[in-house]
């Protein structure tokens, strides 16, 4: 079994490290974020770092790299405290991760990458048309984490859009039918399977297994 110690990872290639330690907190989320600065020009990046926060009021949380050099979502966030977030679907995978590339300020990843702003509600940010889930959020919160310079936004969830046939009756939601991808490390996209669902857990009672979804349909 391989074994890294801190001072092993320290000393490995940049690239190998920097895959290695994308890669180790398992699957995780691919969304769109969709920004847009105080003249209204759009940016969209792919992110993997969003994680939940809070229910009530609902909040999400959005890890960004140090700001040392120009973070263009970044800087609009700031600038107009709204966003977007979108979830990315197996028929996006590529025009989704080539919005990763280092496009300049002025250049729309919306069109750079084949993907389409959609504006809804009077929101001030655009959505991804594309997307089969999306949310709309303002920032309410930014944390300095000063382990290694990077910032958490936390953001309040003020519109959410998901697909009829993705919410189950408790509220939870069948992600595979609004067919959303998950990510390992920076570059691989996987489709989810559901492997087991249970019920409310609670001491000396045992697990109520709960029903599973049915495969989804063949596109």
């Amino acid at each position: 079994m391989p074994h890294f110690t801190a001072s092993d990872l320290a000393e490995l290639e940049k690239v190998f490290r920097l895959n290695l330690i994308n890669a180790i907190t398992g699957f995780k989320s691919a969304n769109l974020l969709s920004t847009a600065n105080a003249a209204g020009q759009p940016n969209l990046a792919i992110i993997s770092s969003v994680v939940h926060l809070g229910s009530n009021p609902a909040l999400l949380g959005l890890v960004m790299r140090p700001p040392s050099v120009p973070r263009h979502s970044y800087d609009n966030i700031r600038a107009t405290r709204y966003y977007t977030l979108n979830h990315v679907h197996a028929d996006i995978v590529r025009e989704a991760h080539y919005t990763s590339a280092n496009f300049e300020a002025e250049v729309s990843e919306f069109e750079a990458c084949g993907l389409t702003p959609e504006f809804r509600d009077d929101f001030p940010t655009p959505y991804v048309q594309e997307s089969r889930l999306q949310i709309g959020l303002e920032l309410v919160q930014e944390v300095p984490i000063e382990a290694n310079g990077t910032v958490l936004l936390i953001g309040r969830v003020l519109h959410l859009y998901l697909p009829a046939d993705a919410l189950r009756p408790d509220g939870s939601l069948d992600l595979p039918a609004a067919g959303t991808v998950a990510l390992s490390g920076l570059d691989t996209y996987y489709t989810a399977t559901p492997v087991a669902r249970y019920g409310y857990a609670r001491p000396g009672q045992p697990l109520e297994e709960l029903p599973l979804p049915p495969e989804p349909n063949p596109l």
